[in-house]
């Protein structure tokens, strides 16, 4: 079997243990590290006859580029991609409101990763990106999402404009985010079937995602700084549309 992918860190690895673990190859592992929670990912591998490496701290830091790995890293078969023509069966067996979120550009994993995290916990149905110029479900990106790449689809579209009039055909209302909209947020019904957009870090929406959009919406800002970072205003949009269903 050819290893094509990696994770590491002790939430992404347990979380693929746990779900996913015919996907693991084997594991590299710190043989200094004997804490309780190594020992308990230890045991799941045992437990699924999955291969485990005791290596040195210099080979887990060349291979995860020196990123926080915690002393794991699986080497796996990748997840099961999804693409634009995965989302007509995905809406169609959605016994609620659809609840989307729509990344325009983010090219940094770390920031990609905190947004499936904030979704997985918000209940999010898919998260959507585009291919080109944003950054894909890397081994950072699976790691800051702590198991969220496992559970929440992510979906990486073409052209992410025919998606966007795809989703509106399906009667999903797409709300744009951006820091000059006239609208708060809080003060917006966001109870239907809807997707929640997102530009890049810096730049924002481009011009015709934000075009698309039904209504442009903002986070109040109290403060001196002019924005938040997109994964923290991913997750203040997302919970107030779990706060607004809840009601």
């Amino acid at each position: 079997m050819n290893e094509v992918n990696f994770i590491f860190g002790l939430h992404a690895v347990e979380s693929l243990l746990k779900k996913h673990p015919e996907r693991i190859n084997r594991l590299q592992v710190l043989s200094e590290r004997h804490d309780q929670k190594m020992q308990a990912l230890l045991e799941l591998a045992r437990q699924h006859k999955i291969k485990v490496e005791l290596v040195g701290r210099a080979a887990l830091d060349q291979l995860s580029q020196q990123a926080n790995h915690q002393g794991i890293i699986a080497f796996c078969q990748p997840a099961k991609p999804y693409a634009e023509h995965d989302l007509p069966l995905l809406l169609e067996n959605l016994a609620e409101p659809a609840f989307l979120l729509i990344l325009d550009g983010i090219q940094d994993p770390h920031n990609l990763g905190a947004c499936l995290r904030s979704a997985d916990a918000a209940g999010v149905h898919a998260v959507i990106a585009p291919k080109d110029k944003s950054v894909g479900l890397t081994a950072v990106a699976c790691k800051v999402a702590c198991g969220a790449a496992e559970t929440v689809p992510f979906i990486q579209v073409t052209n992410l404009a025919r998606t966007l009039r795809f989703l509106k055909e399906q009667n999903i209302w797409l709300f744009g985010a951006t820091g000059d909209a006239e609208q708060g947020v809080y003060q917006t019904d966001l109870t239907m079937s809807l997707g929640m957009v997102l530009g890049a870090e810096g730049t924002g929406m481009r011009r015709l995602t934000r075009e698309h959009c039904d209504v442009l919406v903002q986070i109040p800002m109290r403060g001196m700084v002019s924005s938040l970072n997109v994964s923290v205003a991913a997750g203040v949009l997302l919970f107030e549309i779990v706060r607004q269903r809840n009601t």
